[in-house]
């Protein structure tokens, strides 16, 4: 029971990292062309995370028992997983660079649910098809939307600047920027809106994760009756644990995440109203199917690709290319280092008896 309450605590620590890590997601192109202060911005993106956070289990369902094996996970594997998401993301945090917390996770779970099983890649899910045709597994939920996400973000980002950019060629800079100034205040609302159905729902299917081990292990077979909500022999997402989550992480965003936004918003690409409806009305469209079908995409990663593919329809030169590198540099490395810090973890706990 110490060690779920401990899980549970970092699982809360990590959804508010989350929040203020990935607030540049929903409101630096928002912040940078001037729309809202930075304060209004925070607010308005807090407010749209909590909604979306209540919507929907699918990418909590797919965390929780559709990348490793669940009958082998133990409540150190998901503590583990959690402190190398949390190590990760503090430090890139620190650095400016908006890594994907989504999968500083899945590297965390996968590399302590290694650890566990002692080296075993079978714990690992890599690619199941279900009866009824459905693929789960880390390549088709993981890795394709990895690589496809971020190629429809630019390339989405950059046909709909082309097409508001025909449709536009004949009014004037007044007036786009008036129109587009309203029209980014829906455009940040659905970015923040998609931001909350999509990387909340991590943390749920993580603690969702920890309270069907706790049950399944005997570990609360003795708690006394009013804790009775913790047993969960089949794995669901409750609603005590979607609320929280999203309490959690609308308060991180309510927090701001500064070093990312000025990276985001300022440092890759100069943007106008116009630029920033079509970065994010791209990216809300992409996550947000992302989640309707439970796969755990990169908010990060989607968004950063729109805004490059906005910015790239100006000149190719209009993108500060250096950025983008040190970004990507962090993209590469996240799994690879946190499945190690997972692994590592978990081995440590292992050895302290836990």
């Amino acid at each position: 029971m110490t060690l779920f309450l401990l899980v549970l605590l970092a699982a809360l620590v990590f959804e508010y990292i989350n929040g203020f890590h990935d607030t540049a997601n929903a409101i630096a192109t928002v912040v940078s062309t001037k729309v809202l202060t930075p304060r209004q911005a925070v607010l308005w993106a807090a407010a749209w995370n909590l909604i979306g956070a209540l919507m929907g289990t699918a990418v909590a369902t797919t965390i929780g028992r559709g990348l490793v094996d669940a009958e082998l996970v133990t409540m150190s594997t998901v503590f583990a997983a959690l402190l190398a998401a949390i190590a990760w993301n503090l430090f890139t945090w620190w650095l400016g660079l908006p890594s994907s917390s989504s999968h500083a996770l899945v590297g965390g779970l996968c590399g302590a649910a290694l650890g566990t099983a002692n080296g075993d890649w079978s714990v690992l899910h890599w690619h199941i098809v279900d009866p009824d045709g459905s693929h789960h597994g880390l390549w088709p939920k993981i890795v394709l939307p990895m690589v496809s996400s971020p190629l429809l973000g630019f390339i989405g980002g950059g046909l709909l600047m082309l097409l508001l950019l025909a449709v536009l060629k004949k009014a004037t800079p007044l007036f786009v920027r008036r129109v587009f100034g309203k029209a980014q205040l829906i455009s940040a609302g659905f970015m923040g809106y998609s931001h909350g159905s999509n990387d909340a729902q991590k943390t749920m299917g993580i603690i969702a994760l920890a309270l069907f081990t706790g049950t399944s292990s005997g570990a609360f077979d003795n708690l006394p009756a009013w804790l009775n909500f913790l047993h969960m022999p089949e794995f669901v997402v409750p609603r005590w644990v979607m609320l929280t989550c999203a309490l959690t992480m609308a308060a991180g965003t309510a927090a701001g995440g500064w070093r990312i936004i000025r990276t985001m918003g300022h440092k890759m690409v100069k943007l106008q109203p116009v630029h920033g409806f079509a970065a994010e009305t791209t990216a809300a469209i992409i996550i947000h199917g992302a989640s309707t079908i439970g796969v755990p995409v990169s908010t990060t990663h989607v968004i950063a690709t729109s805004i490059m593919g906005v910015g790239a329809t100006k000149r190719l030169s209009a993108v500060k290319w250096g950025v983008v590198s040190r970004i990507l540099w962090a993209w590469v490395l996240t799994l690879p280092i946190t499945g190690f810090l997972g692994y590592v973890s978990v081995r440590l706990l292992h050895n302290a008896g836990y």
